[in-house]
């Protein structure tokens, strides 16, 4: 019996020396070392491409100077890009792209880069409130570049998902009952704008709306 064990026992070694010869014949431990050390890397640096460029953004807001708002704006947008080669999976730098395109007046742009940021794939890594808060970032854009009413309906799509994400923004209300008010939809406004004055009971945008649509 003592030797039956025995032999197994050798067996077992033997298939494992092999095993590890295998793995170090095709180095394949440093290369697992190396993909994860690089992704590990890879990740830092896109992290840190993106918190500057969401510095540059702020400054560029908070800038009195068009021309100084401009260059860095363009700046946080090279810092987005930066950050987006690194990780194109990670939605928030293509959020802070579009910010940054939006205040360079690329409204088209700043949209195409919500889309991806708002895709199946990015949008993972998003919170709720963060998916809510770039689908009312979206619809306020498309409102802003609304022609003969064409993005009305995709803007209250928008708007309607944002809610049901996040309900504590009355912007998003007052914006949604704009778009039923544009369409002519009285009831459906003021039901937005009376949830806009539950969040924010103070607005004087969802007052002002109430009154002028009456009862």
């Amino acid at each position: 019996m003592s030797k039956m064990w025995t032999d197994l026992l050798l067996q077992g070694a033997m298939i494992l020396v092999t095993i590890f010869m295998f793995l170090a014949m095709h180095d394949i431990p440093k290369k697992i070392f190396t993909k994860i050390r690089y992704r590990n890397r890879a990740d830092f640096q896109a992290k840190r491409h993106f918190v500057l460029g969401a510095q540059l953004l702020a400054q560029a807001r908070s800038s009195k100077s068009r021309s100084s708002t401009a260059s860095l704006a363009q700046k946080a947008e090279s810092e987005a890009d930066k950050a987006i080669s690194l990780d194109p999976k990670d939605a928030a730098s293509y959020i802070l792209k579009a910010l940054a395109l939006d205040l360079q007046g690329f409204k088209t742009s700043a949209v195409d880069s919500l889309d991806v940021a708002l895709s199946p794939l990015a949008s993972k890594s998003l919170t709720d409130k963060e998916r809510g808060d770039a689908l009312f970032k979206r619809a306020e854009l498309m409102m802003t570049m609304n022609r003969r009413g064409s993005r009305v309906d995709s803007a209250i799509d928008d708007l309607t998902k944002a809610v049901e994400l996040s309900g504590d923004n009355a912007k998003v209300f007052c914006l949604l009952g704009d778009c039923y008010e544009m369409k002519n939809m009285k009831a459906e406004a003021r039901a937005a704008f009376e949830e806009a004055l539950k969040v924010e009971p103070t607005s004087a945008v969802a007052r002002a709306a109430i009154d002028r649509l009456g009862s």
